[in-house]
């Protein structure tokens, strides 16, 4: 190469890196900006700085992981409006960007777990948690929600079937609880329907129990779980097992609460 253009290609090349490294420090100006902006709750102008950021630097994490957070603070939990689920997806698809550059980003697949959950997604909701746990398999969260995801699927089912059979009444009404047995053809589509699912969540939220062994909320929610499971038992022992263990759940969720009830009123 002639030496005049090994000279141009060098000014070129320092040009470059000047540009680039510019562009980085205008990049976490505009990070620094958003975040005043997104602590502010002022989440549309923390949009806008974190959006800039990312022109101007894609390899800023932050920048993307702030973005989705800006998004999902938009977003209304259930909420079915067209608008509200464009936002929705907006902040999945934003931290979709951050599990590409960070496969392993655990507050980016928590949120995508969450989002879909909300929006009644609960396969999807169910596969994020599930890769949560391929991330920090110690961790209890996960396997709480899949019980709770596990559960938000069973009980309509089995309360259509209920309506669809008009036994949805209980029969003592000091056992609203307890609901009449379903006859046989029924429980047998219930027990093939959900079966597969109540036993999962019964032993991820007992997983989550053993992890944490002061859960309140995965009692409770294993308490309703050996509730849907009674409800297809083919034998009234059975059925009458699961119920008092539902018993036994809940209790201890109650004294659990009651617990850190006290706990709170003795420090304050």
């Amino acid at each position: 190469m002639k030496p005049h253009k090994l000279v141009v290609l060098c000014g070129v090349l320092i040009l470059l890196v000047a540009v680039n490294a510019c562009n980085r420090l205008r990049a976490r100006d505009q990070l620094n900006k958003g975040v005043g902006a997104f602590r502010n709750a002022q989440f549309q102008e923390a949009i806008v700085h974190f959006k800039t950021a990312v022109d101007l630097d894609p390899t800023l994490l932050n920048a993307r992981l702030y973005l989705a957070a800006a998004y999902h603070q938009q977003y209304i939990p259930g909420a079915e409006s067209p608008d509200n689920v464009k936002i929705g997806k907006q902040a999945i698809g934003t931290y979709e960007d951050v599990l590409k550059m960070d496969p392993k980003n655990s507050t980016a697949i928590a949120s995508i777990a969450q989002i879909y959950y909300n929006m009644k997604n609960f396969d999807r909701a169910k596969e994020y948690q599930r890769r949560r746990l391929q991330v920090d398999p110690n961790d209890p969260e996960p396997y709480y929600w899949i019980g709770v995801i596990d559960w938000a699927i069973a009980y309509p089912r089995r309360m259509q079937v209920r309506r669809d059979m008009n036994l949805t009444m209980p029969k003592d009404p000091k056992q609203p609880d307890v609901l009449p047995p379903l006859p046989e053809k029924a429980r047998v589509k219930l027990e093939q329907d959900n079966g597969a699912l109540v036993d999962e969540g019964i032993q991820a939220l007992q997983k989550a129990i053993d992890m944490k062994p002061n859960d309140a909320d995965a009692m409770a929610y294993l308490n309703l779980m050996y509730r849907e499971k009674a409800d297809y038992e083919a034998e009234a022992s059975a059925r009458d097992a699961d119920l008092k263990m539902a018993e036994e759940w809940v209790d201890k969720a109650l004294n659990i609460k009651k617990q850190g009830a006290a706990k709170t009123s003795a420090t304050s």
